[in-house]
């Protein structure tokens, strides 16, 4: 039984589409469980922190997996609706494998305490919050002792980079395996592509190409708040966190960050200074911190150059995929989403030509976001060394500073960016419920938006956190 969700729209649209026709089939049937789990089970169980559509299309691909029975015991999101709809919708799907009770439902800012505390070592913390909240839940998994999924990006600003990065060096001396959910990493022909790139098909590349330009998704435009249906600012803001940088670094940093993981996954390096521009054209009564287009020159020591476009406008041109150039040919990475690829090798500079293909991938590929979890099981239930942390560090602080470039206007450089003291949202371990959000909208409903050129040091009208974190020096 296929249990995928199709990685793009569908994940969003997963709660909407899913029937209430739960049967009690089972998928365990014909199963082999060839090894004693860790923590002395046939099963790896798993809890769910952060229960939006991301969440969900998660914790579904987790129970989709065959080598190993993995169940889902706990939820945690500070919405209870949120909760209870993915609840439903997981159920539905999977029937066999939701073992979450009343009393493993939890409501609040330290929901995830909770939810963690319902597991062994061995099994799995899925985070699937916005980003604000990454390094505070895993410092918690990392005290408990227990496997972790991550999504990304895992943050968007220096100091919490550093402080995952500390955190990080924990979780290797308690063998933990950690998960990152830049998928298309798991992609089995990307993976060849990435081969065939490495050992010279295309030469060397001196040139790549993303492209994410679409259409409104997710919550990057948001219209002023209506206080009487939404009281709670703080909570408001987390439904709608697409359109406020304390909370995910915008949708530049959720959505932009797989086309330029995967093109400096190609390259095999990280880009060490990026130059930008953008601005706000189509926003009307929105009040969202976003700009609707930008436009980033990312450059590598070698002098190669990573050319992003990023558009979400509408009634223009759409166009979704990375492409990338070396002295012998051209490569297809990603044709028009995340699955399937479509890789393919040319001579020449012209993607498509059919008459200078030299290799394309199969037409069926497997789902990444499948592939992902497969990986990560198979590393929890075989032992075998899994951290994705520091490879999702470098893809986080890579897409942030072309998103501070744009902002700013200056040229950003990758070891001051990740070395800077700026922080979005110090204190995101200490909100609370009923307490203020990081960023407050003024008398009219209004939230600052980035100025370039008018602050050097910051995206927008708010004064720099000075951390208490020790300075790690973490290079390029």
């Amino acid at each position: 039984m296929n249990n995928a969700i199709p990685p793009v729209s569908s994940r969003r649209d997963f709660l909407k589409a899913t029937t209430k026709t739960a049967a009690g089939l089972s998928v365990l049937s014909g199963i082999t469980l060839p090894h004693v789990h860790a923590a002395g089970s046939d099963e790896v169980r798993t809890a769910l922190i952060g229960c939006g559509g991301r969440g969900t299309g998660a914790a579904s691909n987790a129970m989709g997996i065959q080598q190993r029975v993995t169940r889902l015991v706990a939820m945690a999101d500070v919405s209870e609706q949120r909760l209870k709809s993915s609840f439903e919708a997981l159920s539905t799907k999977h029937p066999d494998r939701m073992s979450v009770s009343e009393d493993a439902k939890f409501i609040g800012f330290d929901a995830y305490k909770n939810a963690i505390d319902m597991l062994k070592k061995g099994d799995v913390a899925i985070f699937t919050t916005p980003v604000a909240f990454r390094w505070v839940h895993y410092k918690y998994a990392i005290e408990k002792g227990v496997n972790v999924f991550m999504e990304k990006p895992i943050c968007t600003d220096g100091p919490t980079a550093r402080r995952l990065l500390a955190l990080n060096e924990e979780a290797k001396k308690k063998n933990l395996k950690v998960g990152v959910g830049l998928m298309c990493r798991h992609c089995r022909v990307r993976g060849e592509l990435f081969d065939r790139i490495q050992n010279g098909e295309i030469g060397d590349l001196f040139m790549m190409r993303a492209y994410r330009m679409q259409g409104i998704v997710g919550s990057v435009f948001t219209p002023r708040r209506d206080v009487a249906a939404y009281p709670n600012e703080l909570l408001w803001q987390i439904k709608n966190f697409h359109s406020f940088l304390w909370a995910s670094g915008g949708g530049f940093s959720d959505f932009n960050i797989h086309n330029i993981d995967e093109a400096c996954w190609m390259k095999n390096d990280w880009p060490v200074e990026v130059q930008a521009s953008g601005g706000r054209s189509d926003r009307g009564d929105n009040v969202d911190q976003n700009f609707d287009h930008y436009s980033c020159e990312y450059t590598f020591k070698d002098g190669a150059k990573l050319f992003l476009e990023g558009r979400t406008q509408l009634q223009v041109h759409t166009q979704f995929s990375t492409q990338v150039h070396g002295t012998k040919g051209c490569a297809m990475v990603s044709s028009a989403g995340h699955f399937p690829s479509r890789a393919a090798t040319y001579k020449g500079q012209i993607i498509g030509e059919r008459e200078q293909n030299i290799w394309r991938g199969p037409k069926t590929e497997p789902n990444p976001y499948d592939l992902e979890w497969q990986d990560l099981i198979d590393a929890i239930v075989n032992d075998k060394p899994y951290n994705e942390v520091e490879s999702g560090i470098k893809s986080s602080i890579t897409t942030a500073m072309g998103r501070a470039a744009a902002h700013t206007g200056q040229v950003v450089r990758y070891n001051d960016y990740i070395n800077s003291p700026f922080e979005f949202s110090p204190g995101a371990d200490k909100l609370t419920m009923d307490g203020p959000p990081p960023l407050v909208a003024d008398a009219n409903g209004n939230y600052p938006v980035p100025k370039p050129g008018v602050f050097k040091d910051r995206e927008y009208d708010m004064e720099p956190q000075a951390e208490p974190f020790p300075l790690i020096k973490f290079d390029a």
